[in-house]
């Protein structure tokens, strides 16, 4: 008995995620009849995170539809920006993108962050309870059926991970409200009142300090201020 086939063909922005001989033009991938569309392209390698539209012979399906022998999909990326109803927008990283979770929080953006590993099951529970966009490079973390929300990273790199969130989400930027340790929100503070968290020189030099609310910790304009304010200025100027 001949096997039943449909005939599959992935963005060229998916292609990272399917095998090579598969990245350009159409391919049969079999289906069994009872299979979701949806399962179908995750078994292929595509995340359903990263999917904006199934089109199967010119119209539009949603991911539970079933598919049939000879139908014919195109599988889009999500359009940009991408919207994420049900919830005020704010992100969930995991212990792999430190440094991303303190740059969203350096413009403002509400950004959880694990700094250990606790597992898969629980930053998908942590995505649902809080409904929060998990952000990770892990592609089994983002098929958790759990999982409110989610997104692939797509660059390992700091700058073009920021660029492609910013790109992706349009968050609201409010540079230098939020603490980058913890995510509280940010109050003025004096000096008498961070005084036991400056040395000396510190003391001498500034005058204008705030206060996380949450963990208390203390800033200032010290000697990484320039760089954070290349960083903030950078954003501001393609995505404000």
């Amino acid at each position: 008995m001949k096997t039943a086939e449909i005939h599959v063909e992935v963005a060229p922005g998916l292609a990272l995620f399917v095998p090579h001989a598969r990245r350009v033009g159409t391919h049969p991938l079999a289906v069994d009849g009872v299979s979701t569309l949806g399962h179908v392209i995750e078994s292929l390698g595509v995340p359903l995170t990263e999917v904006g539209a199934l089109v199967v012979d010119g119209r539009e399906v949603p991911p539970a539809h079933i598919p049939a022998a000879g139908e014919r999909v195109a599988v889009h990326p999500v359009r940009r920006p991408q919207s994420v109803p049900g919830a005020p927008l704010r992100f969930l990283l995991d212990v792999h993108l430190g440094t991303l979770a303190r740059r969203l929080r350096l413009l403002g953006v509400d950004t959880a962050y694990e700094s250990t590993d606790i597992g898969d099951p629980a930053l998908a529970a942590r995505s649902a309870a809080e409904k929060r966009v998990l952000l990770s490079r892990d592609r089994g973390l983002l098929r958790r059926r759990e999982l409110w929300a989610g997104a692939y990273v797509y660059s390992t790199g700091p700058d073009e991970q920021l660029r492609d969130i910013l790109d992706r989400f349009a968050p609201d930027l409010r540079p230098w409200t939020r603490c980058t340790a913890c995510n509280g929100l940010l109050q003025e503070a004096t000096k008498e009142q961070v005084a036991d968290q400056l040395k000396g020189g510190t003391q001498k030099s500034y005058d204008v300090f705030a206060r996380c609310a949450e963990c208390g910790r203390a800033y200032w304009k010290g000697a990484h201020h320039q760089q954070l304010e290349a960083i903030v200025a950078r954003a501001l100027a393609e995505f404000a």
